[in-house]
């Protein structure tokens, strides 16, 4: 039989070799900041600088983020439902299976991203630069892709394209 002082010694031996603790979701936003799982919808994240983020599963439906800095986000399965994201710079994020419908990314730099199985539905694209993107699987119904860059990173979408690249 354990003496209370051994049982206690062996719960903190366990608590510190479990590893590191994940940030909270309270914590402010910074690059490499880890928002796993975080509900964060209708945020003001305006310009913030999230390189290198850990946000998959988060949600940051009707969330702000014009301007925002996501290069290299790991946002696998989050949710940016109606998001505002107007000139966000999402360069090689990883953005598989996230929804992203009806959010505004028009002017975002979606360079190298990985937007596969991500869902687009009425996603506002005009003028995103999509040079590289990876949208294998892609929800693309109703996008507006007017003066997008297309993935070839030489063809860019003519005005009134809508759900493909014209």
């Amino acid at each position: 039989m354990r003496t209370p002082s051994s049982l206690l010694t062996l719960l903190a031996g366990l608590a510190l070799s479990a590893g590191p603790a994940l940030a909270g979701c309270t914590d402010p936003p910074e690059p490499r900041v880890e928002w796993r799982r975080c509900l964060l919808d209708s945020a003001e994240l305006a310009g913030a600088d999230l390189t290198g983020a850990f946000l998959r599963d988060a949600s940051f439906q009707r969330a702000v983020l014009t301007g925002a800095k996501l290069v290299e986000a790991d946002a696998q399965n989050a949710r940016f439902v109606s998001a505002e994201m107007a000139g966000a710079d999402l360069s090689r994020a990883v953005l598989r299976s996230a929804d992203l419908t009806r959010a505004n990314l028009s002017g975002a730099k979606l360079a190298g991203a990985d937007l596969r199985r991500a869902t687009l539905f009425r996603t506002n694209l005009e003028g995103a630069d999509l040079t590289g993107a990876n949208l294998a699987g892609a929800n693309l119904a109703g996008a507006m892709l007017g003066g997008a860059r297309w993935t070839d990173g030489q063809r860019v979408c003519a005005a009134g394209s809508v759900g493909n690249c014209q």
